[in-house]
């Protein structure tokens, strides 16, 4: 298994070509086979990031379609079809709810049974 490069960052497929036009000379590879879930992992956790860090609701709505795109990009990889995960947060979403109510678990206290 090859490993990443430390100090570079996996980006999308045109982010090349679209610094060649502005006068850079980007150096780039293609990721092996076996690197790509690892970096679309780590660019899902730095996009996360960013949306964290959004000011704005136009910054926010960006970094969201960054997120879906990594997202769709490790569906691919994991060979899930995209319709299939939708369906399957559907039945979650049916039996266990979704977000939406901003419900916060502190902690759970079970009772104790009684063993004679």
């Amino acid at each position: 298994m090859v490993l990443m490069d430390a100090n570079g960052k996996f980006v999308r497929d045109r982010i090349p070509e679209i610094n060649e036009s502005t006068g850079g000379q980007p150096t780039t590879r293609v990721l092996e086979s076996a690197e790509r879930l690892p970096a679309l992992l780590l660019k899902l956790q730095e996009e996360s990031d960013e949306l964290r860090a959004a000011a704005s609701r136009a910054q926010q709505g960006e970094e969201l379609a960054d997120v879906l795109e990594v997202l769709t990009a490790i569906a691919s990889e994991l060979d899930q079809p995209w319709d299939e995960i939708e369906s399957a947060a559907a039945e979650k979403r049916a039996e266990r709810g979704g977000f939406g109510d901003g419900i916060w678990l502190a902690s759970i206290r079970h009772a104790e049974t009684v063993k004679n």
